[in-house]
């Protein structure tokens, strides 16, 4: 089968996607998908490490929606490794990374996230060619193939 064959069967998505992380308790977050990033990145902070039965843990607090600092969510999860990683700026940091589900579309898949402080950027999460490499077709010039979210009073 070719690749251009094998490509038109996967579902297309947008340049930016509401999307939920589910093991984290997040419902929705906009999500720029971008292609050009190779790793995916959640704006994060207070940052708190800590070990439970034996198992390294992070505690940390994020904002699921733009311009909103009312709506906070306290999540905890394993670490899965420590990376130095580029920004778009060119700057090296080392960043905690995470292993999460990702839910787009009505499909879910395990993808790893670095925990960032995105204060100065557009979107709260960066979902990069990894997480979507092999699953998705990116549409450049449309947005919320996966629809508006269901915010409630939020």
């Amino acid at each position: 089968m070719s690749a251009q064959k094998s490509r038109a069967r996967l579902p297309v998505i947008g340049w930016r996607e509401w999307i939920a992380l589910p093991r984290l308790g997040v419902g929705a977050v906009k999500a720029k998908v971008d292609t050009g990033a190779r790793s995916s990145s959640l704006h994060a902070w207070d940052l708190e490490t800590f070990r439970r039965r034996g198992v390294e843990m992070v505690r940390f607090s994020i904002h699921p929606l733009q311009r909103d600092s009312r709506t906070e969510i306290v999540c905890e999860t394993a670490i899965h490794d420590e990376r130095l990683v580029r920004s778009s700026s060119g700057q090296s940091e080392r960043r905690i990374v995470v292993i999460t589900e990702v839910e787009l579309l009505g499909l879910r898949w395990p993808v790893e996230l670095n925990l960032a402080r995105r204060d100065s950027m557009g979107f709260r999460m960066l979902l990069g060619r990894q997480a979507i490499r092999g699953r998705f077709v990116v549409d450049s010039g449309r947005s919320f193939y996966s629809g508006e979210p269901q915010l409630g009073d939020s």
